[in-house]
């Protein structure tokens, strides 16, 4: 695949997303979406392709928020143009395979919005976190007022977003924004045993869970069990299930073919 503000790279069933704008902190503009979009497409058809992770160029940045000379020119209307900022992260929120942020530096803004967007965000030691729109007299647009909440609790949200505080990997994981906080040496090695873990696991069974827990934390919790049972009724006759049941009684390793 040949992009021009990405790199996209398969190894060991992992599809690698890269932001390649490392002379501008991996900023992310309106092509770098568009990008997006097309190896999202591309990679949900690659049957090799079982686990995506996100990540950026260099060590600096992972993605240092939206492009603000482009962001200087946007109007009302825009915010509710097709191919926004949202729509494109709500794809990657409710994508059929798994997702991980690589946090390896800078997750500002449209940055940060973009790991929470992912199902596990993993750090590096030297990654920052923060929701600095208001600085600009606009709001965290891409998710941010509605996902931080959700992950780290209302009032923590509020602060981060009212005061536009930078937070370092350590304090992100105590808050719960991210799951795990390793040295930049190890921070590949232990997204590739992540991404492993998932791997080894049902594909219907991942995409299930997904689907339950991104769609029943936002109902009440009676619908929430109904759907979690639904998913388990689909679950229950699939072959997948028959061999992992199997494979457990015979003492061996499972075959799934997502079926």
């Amino acid at each position: 695949m040949s992009f021009s503000n990405i790199e996209v790279l398969i190894k060991d069933q992992i599809g690698f997303i890269t932001i390649n704008r490392p002379e501008v902190r991996n900023a992310l503009n309106k092509e770098t979406l568009e990008e997006f979009v097309i190896a999202l497409n591309q990679l949900r058809e690659d049957s090799e392709v079982g686990c995506l992770v996100f990540t950026g160029k260099g060590e600096k940045s992972f993605a240092a928020g939206a492009d603000i000379a482009q962001l200087k020119e946007k109007n009302m209307i825009d915010a509710f143009r097709s191919g926004g900022m949202q729509e494109v992260y709500d794809l990657i929120e409710a994508y059929e395979k798994p997702t991980i942020a690589m946090v390896n530096g800078f997750a500002l803004g449209g940055g940060c919005e973009l790991a929470m967007a992912c199902d596990i965000r993993i750090a590096s030691l030297n990654a920052k976190f923060g929701l600095p729109e208001l600085n600009l007299s606009i709001i965290p647009g891409a998710g941010g007022t509605q996902r931080l909440a959700r992950l780290v609790g209302k009032g923590k949200a509020m602060e981060l977003i009212l005061t536009g505080k930078v937070i370092t990997a350590e304090e992100a994981y105590r808050i719960g924004l991210v799951s795990e906080v390793v040295h930049s040496e190890n921070l590949l090695e232990n997204v590739q045993e992540t991404a492993a873990k998932i791997l080894a696991k049902g594909p219907l069974a991942v995409r299930l869970a997904k689907l339950s827990v991104n769609q029943g934390t936002e109902t009440d919790m009676k619908t929430g069990l109904m759907i979690e049972k639904l998913a388990q009724a689909i679950l229950f006759s699939s072959e997948d299930k028959r061999e992992g049941t199997a494979a457990f009684l015979e003492k061996r390793s499972p075959n799934f073919q997502g079926k």
